[in-house]
């Protein structure tokens, strides 16, 4: 048999993994033998910026939010099929009143931490108005804005007070930063150092550290664990890569049973294209999305004539074909397709790309060309292909004639903060969304405390339009706010999007469960490996 695997997408507008192919979707048996998985995510403490990577309030990247939500539990959860989340740590979880502003959840009964301390209501509070008083640098806690107070109501009930109506506040529950942590652990003014985790979740962590990084997380079974997951294996292993080739390797020769991000796009050609054997992939929608931030102050880029410029010049499908091939698609806005709420907003105002179109946008606005600038991307967080693609883009901008473009690579670690404190005036991100809802491709980049501490501002945006899109609880009746933003963004280009991608998995034979193990946010979802026999 072919032994590539597709998750195709369900209804609805949202991305949901339904297999269709090798029925690989039995749960199996846990058999005390480790699942190990490989990743190319990096895992680093750094003394210099005194970051806590895997500290609830801080953690704001897809590798660090994959490791908590295995350890760290949460109100809500991520349902498999990324249908509205459910309760979790919580019993149950509602809107109290007409207007979306009062959230009650009532706690399960017998929760404890790993360390056998119960859990009360008073330590959900604790962990919210945590988050909300650190208030990292990494903006993480703007996901939890929108609460104006926390109340507990005797040790099993938390009742969340709103400032203004949000449909989407039970999406941002079960989001990592909501997170229930020890206040014996936790300090309530400071990020908590090192690689340990105090939590609830499915599982124990033990991080075997060398140069201050992660090489090694061990996931333990908790048997503490009550919540709405059913956890198939006792034991996963995440192994973390210098690269996709040594992950590619270790896989081959069974030193690891199942790949995960970043796969180079030729082993995933390889993967998909190769028949029988002991190695699967599993090929799955997803909501990953990659574009150039900009640093609207910079005074390369201020004018917005530049980045409209750009936006005309970069053919999305050439690099697509040439980077990507079918592993992506060209993306003409924030809220990727699939997503209730999308539009094609910049090929509506840009259309084809067109050198004449730019050429009369700078010389209108009176700007000497060619145009220099750098390019910025990370070299260790998106994979291989990231430095090719920038190379494309380079190479798009600079046949033009109107920019005179060159490119640099940093590794993450200092790639993320620097961009974060405006080091860069055009750089290259990926986002996974932290929900699957358009509110979660539009609040992070453009309200208030956005992560990318971007200096541009919409009030129409912030005033207006995010909150409208908030009070709809059908979420479809806010696609007209939504197009509205998307419209915006596409003449203002503060962000331009380039494309968004396919997720993907390798497996050896004998691991099941791999359909659901990345939800379409990118979430890996260890508990649900097994050991089995696939079909």
């Amino acid at each position: 048999m072919n032994r590539k695997t597709l998750v195709l997408a369900a209804a609805m507008g949202l991305l949901a993994p339904v297999l269709a192919a090798c029925g690989d979707t039995d749960s199996g048996s846990g058999d005390g033998d480790a699942i190990v998985v490989g990743t190319t995510d990096r895992f680093t403490a750094s003394e210099e910026d005194g970051l806590a990577p895997l500290d609830p309030a801080f953690a704001y990247d897809v590798g660090t939010w994959n490791i908590l939500r295995q350890t760290v539990q949460t109100l809500m959860v991520q349902p498999r099929g990324d249908g509205e989340p459910v309760p979790d740590a919580a019993e149950s979880c509602g809107f109290t009143d007409a207007g979306n502003q009062r959230y009650s959840c009532k706690l399960r009964d017998g929760l404890k931490f790993s360390n056998g301390d119960a859990i009360t209501a008073a330590d959900v509070k604790f962990s919210i108005d945590r988050a909300l008083a650190i208030k990292s640098d990494s903006g993480v806690f703007a996901l939890l804005s929108t609460i104006d107070t926390v109340e507990t109501q005797g040790e099993s009930e938390v009742i969340f007070h709103l400032k203004a109506a949000d449909a989407t506040f039970p999406y941002k529950l079960s989001t990592p930063v909501a997170g229930i942590v020890n206040p014996d652990d936790y300090e309530k003014n400071k990020l908590r150092e090192g690689f340990d985790i105090g939590g609830s979740g499915p599982y124990t962590l033990d991080a075997e550290v060398e140069d201050n990084e992660i090489v090694r997380a061990v996931f333990t079974k908790n048997p503490s664990y009550k919540g709405a997951l059913e956890v198939n294996n006792d034991k996963v292993e995440l192994v973390s890569f210098e690269s996709s080739e040594s992950m590619g390797e270790a896989l081959e020769k069974g030193d690891i049973q199942v790949m995960t991000r970043s796969m180079s796009p030729e082993q995933i050609k390889k993967l998909g294209n190769a028949a029988g054997g002991e190695i699967e992939l599993v090929e799955s929608p997803g909501l990953e999305i990659r574009y150039l931030a900009f640093n609207t102050e910079a005074e390369t880029v201020e004018d917005k004539a530049v980045r409209q410029a750009m936006a005309q010049i970069i053919d999305r499908g050439e690099l697509v074909g040439k980077v990507y091939g079918s592993q992506a698609e060209p993306l003409f806005s924030l809220v990727p397709a699939g997503v209730t709420g999308h539009n094609n907003a910049f090929f509506n105002k840009y259309g084809d790309p067109s050198l004449a179109k730019a050429r009369r946008l700078l010389e209108k606005a009176g700007v000497t060309t060619p145009v220099k600038l750098t390019l910025h991307y990370t070299t260790d967080h998106y994979g291989p292909a990231t430095k090719v693609e920038f190379e494309q883009l380079s190479k798009q901008l600079n046949d033009s004639g109107l920019f005179e473009t060159d490119i640099e690579g940093i590794p993450w670690k200092k790639f993320s903060p620097d961009g974060r404190k405006g080091k860069y005036d055009v750089y290259g991100m990926g986002w996974f969304p932290d929900y699957p809802d358009a509110d979660a491709f539009i609040s992070p980049f453009l309200d208030e405390d956005n992560f990318l501490n971007s200096p541009y501002s919409n009030s129409e945006i912030r005033k207006d339009l995010i909150p409208q899109s908030r009070r709809q609880a059908d979420r479809l009746s806010a696609s007209d706010s939504f197009t509205e933003i998307q419209d915006i963004v596409a003449d203002d280009v503060p962000v331009l999007p380039l494309w968004q991608g396919k997720q993907y998995i390798a497996t050896r034979d004998g691991v099941t469960g791999t359909a659901y193990a990345l939800n379409s946010s990118s979430t890996l979802q260890l508990w649900e490996l097994g050991r089995g026999v696939s079909g």
